[in-house]
């Protein structure tokens, strides 16, 4: 009997850790937009200062 319990505690984990990566999954696109966004509303004057081009954007947007 105790393998059917450790089994459905597990079965139970695991629809709790789906849903929490799913969650963090979010969060992480969210910010990725965000940063995104907020990157490519400054001028290539701003972006030349921070050390920065057009073409750098996606790349920190995504954490790289």
């Amino acid at each position: 009997m105790s393998t059917i319990e450790t089994n459905r505690s597990m079965a139970v984990g695991g629809v709790g850790n789906i849903v929490a990566h799913i969650v963090s999954l979010m969060a992480s696109w969210r910010e990725t937009r965000v940063t995104r966004r907020e990157l490519s509303r400054l001028s290539d004057r701003e972006l030349d200062d921070i050390g920065l081009c057009r073409g750098d954007i996606e790349r920190i947007a995504r954490g790289f």
